[in-house]
């Protein structure tokens, strides 16, 4: 497999899902944070279980990724977590142009 600059990239099944699980878990934290700050009473609750789910995702991915039981060497977590969140913004980047394009069209018509 290629990336965008034609360098080649080898990004097996475990590497995959560790970044599955990595950015689920940052997006269970993320609407954790959001549902237990916003939210009142029931959903309140369900915001902190959802933060604790995701941090505790996180942690067990980090932790089983380090230890070697994804089959990557262990100098490479910290490639894999730069890795994941550049995906992330990468695509919240570009979502967030689509939408504004959308939105201007939209509003101009």
């Amino acid at each position: 497999m290629f990336d965008l600059v034609g360098t080649a990239v080898d990004i097996g099944l475990w590497q995959f899902l560790a970044i599955l699980l990595l950015v689920f878990g940052l997006f269970l934290i993320l609407a954790g944070i959001f549902t237990a700050y916003f939210g009142s009473g029931k959903s309140r609750t369900i915001g902190v279980a959802l933060l604790v789910v995701g941090l505790v995702v996180g942690l067990l991915v980090g932790y089983l990724y380090h230890n070697g039981s994804f089959y990557a060497p262990k100098d490479q977590l910290g490639d894999l977590i730069l890795g994941s969140f550049l995906v992330i913004l990468a695509a919240v980047i570009g979502a967030l142009i689509a939408i504004g394009i959308f939105l201007v069209a939209i509003m101009k018509s």
